[in-house]
């Protein structure tokens, strides 16, 4: 996370109660996460690689982490990028994340079959009322995703999302995009850090 929870939190008078995070990898968040008195069973992990999610059950069965790669569309089988870094796997190929960083390379492809984000919610019993914290870091797809989560975005109090400001994933969705999104649902940007001259970032928003 660019922009520190502590700070976000500290900032801002966060109330957190629960998050929904999709994109977990390795779950690096989640000290974050406990250090501000969320409960671990109110934080739900989604991750499209199923070799991280057994990672992670092997590390802590009582972790709540799931396998879906979540998308715009249900029951799409599609092509899953996997980069030898884990962090830049995507549905996407490659924009200027190659110029950008042409040391990370994409190393499989694997086919996936997609979910949408209100679909997961109700097949798996996702306590989504309590849980008022969504992170996204699904390279290039948050769009697709914050749509494809329906009127659930309604429990949603605070976003905190990686953003691109320039086609670093191709087809992947602006800034600017996800902003009209979200401010048509409620929110507003009261945040954002871009890393260095890469294109990429992350945007936290809260629900006005």
């Amino acid at each position: 996370m660019l922009i520190p929870l502590n700070v976000l939190v500290d900032h801002f008078k966060l109330n957190l109660k629960g998050v929904l995070h999709i994109g977990a990898h390795e779950c690096e968040e989640q000290n974050s996460y406990l250090r501000h008195n969320i409960d671990n069973k109110n934080i739900y992990w989604v991750e499209a690689m199923e070799d991280k999610v057994k990672l992670m059950k092997g590390k802590n069965k009582n972790l709540n982490i799931y396998q879906a790669l979540i998308d715009i569309n249900n029951d799409e089988v599609v092509t899953f990028n996997v980069a030898d870094n884990g962090q830049s796997s995507s549905i996407l190929n490659f924009g200027t994340h190659s110029k950008h960083h042409p040391h990370v390379k994409m190393i499989n492809k694997v086919k996936l079959k997609t979910t949408r984000l209100d679909t997961f919610i109700k097949n798996n019993k996702i306590p989504i009322e309590q849980l008022n914290f969504l992170n996204l870091d699904i390279q290039g797809k948050e769009l697709d995703a914050l749509k494809s989560m329906g009127d659930y975005i309604n429990h949603i109090q605070y976003i905190y999302t990686e953003v691109n400001t320039e086609k670093v994933y191709k087809d992947c969705a602006l800034l600017s995009e996800i902003d009209d999104f979200l401010k048509n649902q409620g929110f507003i940007r009261v945040a954002c850090k871009m890393c260095g001259n890469f294109g990429w970032g992350d945007a936290f928003y809260i629900r006005q």
